[in-house]
């Protein structure tokens, strides 16, 4: 998967000791992405910082990597991520004459830009189907081309400076270079609290991330991003039944391109429809036992509570499905001691980078993933098929529906706590006055929804799911896509997402939301499409969320470290302490959003002291 960083000056040789001090700096930060090497390259205004995963052709992708024509180099390469038809475009590369010294898909990418992007860079991303993220530097052109995948899989920022730019796959690289200010303003708590992501937005003051879906070029007149890929209107004519049989053979296909490693794999269980089908597919594409993983925590399944959100434990689920498919499964089962950790919380805080956490999912999630990594380097996760195929119970009920305002805040409000009387400062919130906030960023987001076209386009309601469909591939789905790269790559193991392969995310955005509910419930089509793949109970098993602990233990374990916080603690000046003082002594199991406040204030007061952070209001 991989880390990458780098450094561009115009006005300055960085091919010096003090120069190359800083680029080791960034490089290191990097060094839990890539474990296996590392490698930098500079040349005068361009330096270049790797940190390697290795994942296919462990002996020969070594980077930075160079493309050398008459004894010179045209091209010098950082990236992250996967190409997953790069055999492909291999082939059609060598008949136009490029010959290749490795069997890696880096180099397929740095030859894919000599052959189509001489004159637009985007013209040979267009042709790549992966996640990736990466830096590539002309020789010639002396410009430097940032790029990101369609979907935003893989993180990728930017810090613009006087003469040129920093940049990085996270941003504690970019920020471990002199040039970049660990500053945060109203701005960034904005982006940091609301949960709405913001396309091309970080949150330290003078950072940005290059967009999905998008790249962004620097020269010496200045930088431009540039837009590549944007969800459409495909004027959808395919009937159900077409559609299903479409949906399966993408699926097939993804699945067979995203098994290819030269290292060991496994799938991600969860006893979902969207997990489940996934790990069949595998083990259908696959002459090798698959291997399954999943979470739990103790006693959950025997005490389990359903509630608004959870019906059913996984457990029972991931079971008859590991026995149904055959898969060589591993229940990674944990306890509140475990995710109360210190050394566990501060390693999901440090790889976030930035004072966003989900709780007990982020550190639930990466104690997951350091156990996967001892048996497995690459994992298939079933990531953004609610998002794709209108999964959440968002999509289905009538007054979320149609509230005006983000889908996902319209019932649960996960930004209530400073929206509304919440733990922060009243004048802080007032400051930052989130409600406005979301509603301009809704209504921006609103503004770039593709029309519809065709029949459907006189339908109100199929204007409104258009639109919600396209609220939570943009705004909702980024926010997840962060969260599991950063958790998978704080332990060196890469995660791969088959249900963000572009052309099924084209395919089925484009269909009718009445083909999308053809059998009355959530994500019909997924269901149809891979129905003869599982077990019935897990065909018409109702959605359910990543689990949460139900330990009442957690929740007293985080009262009583907010409790703990005293008047100098760095978070204290943005708190009201009274309001601190009357949700620490209320009853335990008084709600998720209860339980998010307090989580939200440990992590942002442990923010604010390992990030050595400004905050300017």
């Amino acid at each position: 998967m991989c880390g990458l960083c780098g450094w561009i000056d115009y006005d300055r040789n960085l091919d010096d000791p003090a120069a190359r001090r800083e680029l080791a700096d960034m490089t290191a930060t990097m060094s839990c992405r890539g474990p296996d090497d590392e490698g930098v390259w500079v040349d005068g205004t361009a330096a270049l910082g790797h940190r390697r995963l290795a994942v296919i052709d462990v002996p020969g992708g070594r980077q930075p990597m160079t493309l050398t024509e008459e004894g010179a180099v045209r091209l010098a390469l950082v990236y992250s991520g996967e190409t997953y038809n790069y055999r492909e475009l291999r082939e059609r590369l060598a008949a136009a004459g490029h010959r290749f010294d490795t069997a890696s898909d880096t180099e397929v990418v740095l030859h894919a830009h000599r052959e189509w992007g001489r004159d637009d860079p985007r013209d040979a991303v267009r042709e790549l189907n992966g996640m990736f993220a990466y830096a590539l530097w002309d020789t010639g052109a002396q410009e430097l081309t940032l790029v990101r995948d369609r979907l935003g899989v893989k993180p990728l920022y930017y810090y613009p400076t006087p003469h040129g730019v920093l940049f990085g796959s996270e941003p504690k690289a970019v920020l471990a270079n002199a040039l970049a200010e660990r500053v945060v303003d109203a701005d960034g708590l904005r982006h940091a609290l609301s949960f709405v992501a913001d396309p091309g937005h970080a949150v330290f003051r003078g950072l940005r991330e290059v967009p999905p879906g998008h790249v962004v070029r620097v020269g010496r007149g200045g930088i431009r991003e540039e837009r590549y890929w944007q969800l459409a209107d495909t004027g959808h004519t395919d009937d159900v039944p077409t559609t299903v049989g479409h949906v399966r053979e993408l699926l097939e296909d993804t699945a067979r391109r995203q098994l290819v490693s030269d290292v060991p794999l496994c799938t991600l269980l969860s006893g979902g429809l969207d997990s489940s089908a996934l790990t069949a597919l595998a083990a259908r594409n696959t002459p090798d036992r698959v291997r399954s993983f999943a979470v739990d925590f103790a006693g959950y399944t025997e005490n389990f509570t359903a509630d608004d959100v959870r019906g059913t434990p996984d457990g029972p689920y991931v079971h008859e499905v590991a026995q149904f498919v055959g898969t060589d499964h591993t229940d990674i089962t944990l306890s509140t001691a475990q995710l109360m950790d210190p050394a566990v919380r501060a390693a999901t805080l440090h790889a976030r980078d930035l004072p966003v956490t989900t709780g007990d999912l982020d550190t639930s999630l990466y104690l997951l993933f350091r156990a996967v990594r001892e048996r497995s380097t690459v994992a298939l996760s079933g990531e953004s098929a609610d998002e794709v195929f209108g999964g959440y119970r968002d999509f289905h009920d009538a007054d979320t529906v149609a509230a005006d305002t983000f889908p996902w805040l319209a019932g649960r409000m996960l930004a209530h706590d400073v929206t509304g009387p919440g733990l922060f400062d009243p004048a802080l919130t007032k400051e930052l006055d989130l409600a406005h906030h979301l509603g301009d960023s809704y209504r921006t987001a609103l503004a770039q929804v593709p029309e519809l076209t065709g029949p459907a386009a006189a339908d109100p309601h199929e204007r409104r799911m258009r639109e919600i469909c396209f609220l939570y591939l943009t705004r909702f789905l980024p926010n997840l896509l962060d969260r599991k790269d950063r958790m998978s790559m704080a332990v060196g193991l890469e995660v791969r997402v088959p249900f963000c392969d572009h052309r099924l995310v084209e395919y089925v955005f484009g269909t009718p939301w009445a083909h999308k509910t053809f059998d009355g419930r959530e994500k019909s089509l997924l269901r149809a499409a891979t129905a003869d793949l599982l077990p019935e109970s897990v065909v018409q098993r109702v959605k359910s969320p990543y689990p949460s602990t139900q330990d009442a233990g957690y929740e007293q374990a985080l009262r009583d470290r907010v409790a703990a916080l005293g008047p100098d603690a760095p978070v204290a000046p943005l708190l009201d302490p009274d309001a601190v003082r009357a949700r620490v002594a209320e009853p335990v199991g008084n709600g998720m959003g209860a339980r998010w406040a307090l989580e939200q204030v440990l992590a942002l007061d442990a923010w604010l002291t390992d990030y050595d952070v400004r905050v300017a209001l």
